[in-house]
């Protein structure tokens, strides 16, 4: 077991890890060469041009401005600089609540580490009842600290039942107040936004067979019927393997054409030739430009005529669609409310935004995503279970007094005191983040293939698969584990009826490991977190070995976003640990304490300087946050409550049985008063908002046209193919739309809607556009994900809308 000289060089190790971080983070952050590995939100803002342009050669790879190295901490005070307002106009609202999260810990656990700093540890010092227990258990200067070391019956276990109490209406208090404000933020920033896609729409899933009709007529027919003063329109979903395969090849295609192009400006006295065989490597000579031209006419024809079969085979639409509505009301009644009959027909919710849906499972049928949901709740089942190996390992690290009396043999080597120290107060922390490395990787696989739609949904998922596996592994793990490998031999050498009473003198002596844990976790890992090194190293050689032009660079640099699968659990656990051992051991708050504010600060210059966010959720992630926060709550007095009854207090104990009731009545009113707002859109505020932005069912068509395009309908570039271009109809009384050229002289980007008839414009008669206000964000391609799926990229510009007038 860590003794208090182990934690110190545990603490020395993880601060000067820390303090190194943040130096080589302060350096590194203010050289030209990694600007934007460092600022990419100001560059995807257009708020930041790259420092290296006007410099001279080494001014443009290092910082010759030495004054500015002499500051190289400024960073701190402006990551304060910025409000909570302008977060969530600079980075949204979901980036903003999350930061509420380190706010909420500090206000939770500053005045508890005060008052049971002030008060229970001298009530655990002056008793001393571990000194008659040292021969029988492993203990440590720490233990003396906390509860263990209050004899049995004694009187001043009222103390800290008192104390629990006064520690759990304090967090409801905080709690109340943040959920409250927190709705309150979600239902403000829903009030103040401008018209979105997914305010409109609704996604539609497990649409059924109709003989006669094709999916997309009914789909039409049902919502015309059940909604017909409000349903707008709606749009497909197709099945499109080949054609993004082409869509791939396409891309690289054009990258290559760029990055020749590019070649030849520079060198204009020497055309770029490549040989045309395998890989470039074999094969006659050609001339560059014009055959990466003549690949991508050739891919683009196919692609045409794949588009074309796609739209005529009605098998390739999917039994799932988005349908837009004419007004914010109709879509939340559609949204909220029954369709069929049938309960597992026509099942509706509200549409994530464009850039938020996940493709790949929106064809997956009702039945399916039971049977998927049924095999990922075993699968995890068993995950669970099989990581107490490794955490049981991890264990055996952090206690080695009682290793050493069973095996004492190693002792020897044991015994050394800077690898003891090192054995007990870094490793077995570092360990087990090792462990959990791979875990949330592993935890997002199984979240898709349980069949949510959304990255959003998927993400929310994931972390609660996480914090059960933290809950269970982490936590109970650790105790139980820890506590057989600690006293093993008070296990192995005394009777059955006995071994409860060691049990709850143990479970306090954990929190020299949670400590251990907290500091490489929380202290560390943050300053690792802000010196984002992975991404720093990965930008570099992309630079160095894949960019060829300066669409490329952009790609390579890679914001990243807050990782909300790791991050949520992670902190939740924090939560726990805290409110666990506030009464139990009250040493560990002042480490739980430095880790939220650390963390908040980290974060803080994250959200301003670095994420980009995939998504907006509107904070649809609190409700967990709350209810996990509680949980917390519960399982603290249940331990509380465990470890008194082995402490023989049976006057005192019973007084804790109302405290978890209370907490419950009061979450369950929470619940009733608060969640509601992050899972249904009032009518009243729907109605409200409708009223205010009272527009033309034309202009509404126009805008929702292609809000939730199928990505095999998305434009693209069409060089030299013909003079002639292809407008297709989104559905029988929709506008029809194609994106004007993005700049002068480039080829015109036209969008291919998906229902027929086809309408051919010739030369002779050119079309006239109408100018729209921008569209929402667009899908395009993305090669890292399977085959037909695609995410969402960043805003398109101005849209123009074609309207062609039947005769």
């Amino acid at each position: 077991m860590a003794s208090l000289s182990d934690i110190g060089v545990s603490a020395l190790i993880n601060i000067l890890s820390a303090f190194a971080f943040l130096l080589a983070f302060a350096l590194l952050r203010i050289q030209p060469i990694n600007d934007r590995v460092y600022f990419p939100k100001w560059y995807i803002n257009g708020g930041r041009t790259s420092p290296r342009r006007s410099r001279n050669f080494v001014g443009k790879f290092v910082n010759l401005d030495f004054r500015t190295y002499f500051s190289f901490l400024n960073w701190m005070p402006q990551a304060m600089k910025m409000s909570e307002t302008e977060i969530i106009n600079h980075a949204g609202l979901d980036s903003a609540v999350f930061l509420r999260i380190y706010i909420l810990g500090l206000k939770i656990f500053l005045p508890i580490a005060v008052t049971a700093l002030l008060l229970l540890i001298p009530v655990n010092v002056s008793n001393g009842a571990l000194s008659f227990l040292k021969k029988e258990l492993v203990m440590s200067d720490i233990d003396k600290l906390s509860i263990s070391n209050v004899r049995p019956k004694s009187v001043r276990f009222f103390v800290h039942i008192g104390l629990q109490y006064l520690f759990t209406f304090w967090s409801c208090l905080m709690l109340f107040k943040e959920y409250d404000y927190v709705a309150s933020m979600r239902l403000k920033f829903l009030a103040s936004q401008q018209r979105c896609a997914e305010q409109f729409t609704v996604v539609v899933r497990n649409v059924p067979h109709t003989n006669g009709r094709s999916a997309s007529d009914a789909i039409d027919h049902f919502f015309k019927t059940n909604h017909p003063d409000h349903y707008l329109c709606h749009q497909a979903v197709y099945n499109a393997n080949k054609f993004a395969k082409h869509a791939k090849r396409r891309a690289q295609l054009q990258n290559w054409l760029d990055y020749n192009q590019l070649k030849f400006e520079r060198h204009p006295d020497k055309r770029p030739t490549s040989k045309t065989g395998f890989m470039g490597l074999c094969g006659k000579k050609a001339d560059s430009i014009e055959y990466y031209k003549q690949q991508i006419k050739d891919l683009d024809r196919r692609m045409t005529l794949e588009r074309q079969k796609i739209i005529k085979d009605t098998k390739s639409i999917l039994p799932v669609a988005f349908v837009s509505f004419k007004s914010r009301w109709g879509a939340a009644v559609c949204a909220q409310t029954q369709q069929s009959r049938n309960p597992t027909l026509w099942l509706t919710n509200w549409a994530p935004e464009p850039r938020d849906v996940y493709w790949r499972n929106l064809a997956i049928p009702f039945v399916s995503l039971s049977i998927r949901k049924l095999v990922i709740s075993i699968s995890l089942f068993v995950l669970v279970f099989f990581y107490m190996i490794p955490i049981a390992f991890v264990q055996t690290l952090a206690n080695l007094d009682g290793l050493e009396r069973v095996a004492p043999f190693l002792r020897p080597v044991i015994e050394l005191k800077f690898i003891k120290s090192f054995l007990q107060g870094f490793l077995p922390g570092l360990a087990l983040k090792i462990f959990l490395y791979v875990l949330p990787t592993v935890l997002m696989i199984m979240s898709k293939i349980e069949g949510h739609i959304a990255l959003s949904t998927l993400e929310r998922k994931s972390a609660a698969k996480y914090y059960y596996f933290m809950l269970v592994n982490v936590f109970l793990g650790s105790i139980v584990t820890g506590t057989a490998f600690q006293q093993l031999d008070a296990f192995l050498h005394q009777p059955p009826t006995q071994i409860p009473r060691n049990i709850g003198v143990s479970i306090p002596m954990k929190a020299t490991f949670f400590i251990t844990y907290i500091m490489v976790d929380g202290w560390a890992g943050m300053a690792g977190e802000i010196l984002r090194l992975k991404p720093l190293v990965i930008f570099h050689l992309k630079n160095m070995f894949l960019v060829k032009t300066e669409r490329d660079r952009e790609n390579a640099m890679d914001p990243g976003s807050v990782d909300f699968p790791e991050t949520l659990p992670s902190i939740q656990l924090y939560f726990l640990l805290g409110l666990v051992y506030a009464v139990v051991t009250p040493i560990l708050l002042p480490f739980i304490l430095v880790f939220f504010a650390f963390a908040y600060l980290v974060y803080r210059h994250q959200v301003i300087n670095v994420y980009n966010q995939r998504y907006e959720s509107a904070a649809a992630f609190w409700p967990q946050v709350h209810s996990r926060i509680i949980a917390s709550l519960l399982i603290s007095q249940l331990l509380l409550m465990g470890l008194l009854s082995t402490k023989k207090a049976a006057n005192s104990t019973p007084l804790l049985v109302v405290l978890p009731i209370l907490t419950l009545s009061f979450h369950k009113y929470c619940k009733s008063r608060f969640e509601p707002a992050f899972r249904k859109y009032p009518l009243e505020e729907a109605m409200a908002k409708d009223t205010e932005e009272k527009g033309s069912e034309a202009d509404m068509k126009a805008y929702l046209a292609d809000a939730y395009l199928h990505p095999i309908f998305q434009s693209f570039e069409v060089e030299e193919i013909e003079e002639e271009v292809v407008q297709v109809r989104v559905d029988k009384h929709q506008a029809h739309t194609a994106s004007p050229p993005s700049e002068p002289g480039s080829p015109i980007n036209y969008v291919h809607h998906p229902s027929p008839p086809l309408y051919v414009h010739h030369p002779s008669s050119p079309p006239q556009y109408v100018h729209h206000p921008p569209s929402p964000p667009h899908y395009a391609y993305d090669e890292s994900f399977p085959p037909h799926y695609v995410y969402a990229a960043p805003p398109s510009p101005p849209r123009y809308i074609y309207h062609h007038e039947e005769h």
